[in-house]
C-alpha cells in the first residue's frame, strides 16, 4: 500500500510533536545559565474529604494501599523516573553532569512542609543522582512555608472581597462556572454511576470569603465535583487495573475531560488576578532573587502543589498542558522551568517550559518528560522565545503588585 505526500507529512509531524520527540530536545543553544523549576508533588492517595462524604456511586471505591494524602510508592517510583529523565535534560543543557553526584553548590531542592510534598522531593532526588546524598530542604513539617501556601501565612493586605470581585469577573460567578462544566459534570454522573437520580452533593454555586476573612470558600457543583474527578484520575496514574479506574467507565479520555472539572478550581483559587497575585508575591521574590544573584545554584527544584502551578502560569499568562490531561490541569510532577539564558546580543533573556510526564508515563513509571516551549505574549523573541530579563521580571512585578499594598 502506498502512502500519500499528505501522510507522510502527517506521519513527520507527529513524530515531531510527540512526547518522546518533545523530551528529547533540550536547548542546544542559548546556553542555560540557570534554571528554576516549580512543580507539583508526585501521585498520591486521595485526600480525607476530597471525595464529598454525600457523594454515591454505584459499587464501593477501590482501596488505596498507601496512607490517606500521602504519595504512594507507585507515586515515588514515578518521580524517580521523572527525575532520570530530567538528568538527561540537565546534563544537555550543560547544568549538571550526566553522571555521578552533583556538585552541592550546583543544585537546591526546596519542599512545602507538608509530608507528601517532602516524600516527593526525597523520591526526585533519589532518582536524579541515585547513590548519591542530596540534601531536601523544607521547613519543620507543618509549619506554614508562604512559597507555597502564602494565603495561610495570613496576608494583611488580602482582602476577601476584593478577592470575591476578581473571581467573578475572571469567571462570570460561580453560577456561570458551573454552567460552563456542564458537561463535565454529566459525565462525572455517568462515571459514577449511582443508582439515585444524582450522584455527587447538589447545593447553590457560591463564593464568598471564608469567615475568618482570611479566604475564600466555594460552595456548589463545581468544589463537590473537583476532588471526585481527581481521585479517578489519580486512580490511573497509581496503576490500578483498567476495571477498577472509575470501575471501568473511566478511559483515559474521558479522565483527561474530566481534568477540566478538577482544573476549574483553580479559576478560583489561583487565575483570577487578585488571587494569582496573593498566591504568587513570596514564589515571584524567590524567582527573582535567583535570576538576578551574582551567584547561586544553577537549578533551584521547588516541590509544591498544584495550586501552585496554576498561579504561576496564570501570572505568566500561559497554558499549561501534558499529555493525557485537561489542559490548565497541573499534574503530578508536572512544572514549570524558567531558564536564564543568553541572548545573541549577549543579554540575559528567559526561556520557559511545562515540563511534564504523560498519564500513560505516570502510570507505567516511564522515565520520559515532554518539554513544552511555553510563550509569553508580547515578550516572544526569536525561534526559542526568549523574553529579556528586565522585561520579565517587570511582568512578574506588575502580576504581583495588588499583594505588596
Amino acid at each position: 500500500m502506498s502512502i500519500s505526500p499528505v501522510a507522510r507529512i502527517g506521519a513527520l509531524a507527529a513524530l515531531v510533536l510527540s512526547p518522546a520527540a518533545a523530551q528529547a530536545a533540550p536547548p542546544k543553544t542559548p546556553r542555560v545559565e540557570r534554571l528554576i523549576l516549580l512543580m507539583r508533588h508526585g501521585v498520591r492517595a486521595p485526600l480525607n474529604g476530597e471525595v464529598p462524604p454525600a457523594t454515591r456511586t454505584g459499587k464501593p471505591w477501590p482501596r488505596w494501599d498507601a496512607p490517606a494524602e500521602q504519595v504512594t510508592p507507585h507515586g515515588a517510583a514515578a518521580l524517580r523516573a521523572l527525575a532520570r529523565a530530567d538528568r538527561r535534560w540537565f546534563a544537555a543543557a550543560r547544568l549538571l553532569p550526566a553522571q555521578g553526584c552533583p556538585d552541592p553548590a550546583a543544585l537546591r531542592l526546596w519542599t512545602n512542609s507538608s509530608p507528601r510534598t517532602i516524600a516527593s522531593g526525597e523520591a526526585y532526588a533519589a532518582g536524579l543522582a541515585p547513590g548519591c546524598t542530596l540534601a531536601v530542604g523544607h521547613k519543620p513539617e507543618g509549619t506554614n512555608d508562604p512559597i507555597f501556601e502564602p494565603l495561610g501565612a495570613h496576608p494583611a493586605a488580602f482582602d476577601a472581597h476584593r478577592a470575591v470581585d476578581s473571581i467573578n469577573r475572571f469567571t462570570g460567578g460561580a453560577e456561570a462556572l458551573t454552567r460552563h462544566h456542564a458537561a463535565g459534570l454529566q459525565l462525572l454522573e455517568q462515571v459514577l454511576a449511582c443508582p439515585a437520580p444524582r450522584c455527587s452533593p447538589v447545593e447553590p454555586s457560591a463564593v464568598q470569603p471564608s469567615a475568618d476573612g482570611h479566604g475564600i470558600d466555594l460552595k456548589g457543583p463545581i468544589r463537590a465535583a473537583s476532588g471526585t474527578a481527581q481521585v479517578l484520575m489519580l486512580q490511573y496514574l497509581e496503576g490500578l487495573p483498567m476495571a477498577q479506574v472509575g470501575w471501568g467507565r473511566a478511559t483515559p479520555a474521558r479522565l483527561e475531560a474530566l481534568g477540566a472539572v478538577h482544573g476549574a478550581l483553580f479559576d478560583v483559587f489561583s487565575r483570577p488576578p487578585y488571587m494569582a497575585a496573593f498566591q504568587m508575591a513570596p514564589t515571584v521574590d524567590r524567582i527573582t532573587q535567583e535570576l538576578t544573584a551574582s551567584s547561586g545554584p544553577k537549578i533551584d527544584v521547588l516541590i509544591g502543589h498544584d495550586t501552585n502551578v496554576a498561579a504561576l502560569a496564570a501570572v505568566l499568562g500561559v497554558p499549561v498542558k501534558a499529555p493525557g490531561f485537561a489542559t490548565n490541569d497541573p499534574s503530578p510532577g508536572g512544572g514549570i522551568a524558567i531558564a536564564l539564558v543568553k541572548a545573541p546580543n549577549g543579554r540575559a533573556a528567559v526561556r520557559l517550559w511545562y515540563r511534564s510526564q504523560s498519564a500513560a508515563d505516570m502510570r507505567a513509571a516511564r522515565d520520559r518528560a515532554a518539554w513544552t516551549p511555553l510563550r509569553l505574549k508580547g515578550c516572544d523573541e526569536g525561534l526559542e522565545h526568549r523574553c529579556a530579563l528586565p522585561q520579565f521580571l517587570k511582568r512578574l512585578e506588575a502580576a504581583t503588585a495588588p499583594a505588596r499594598g
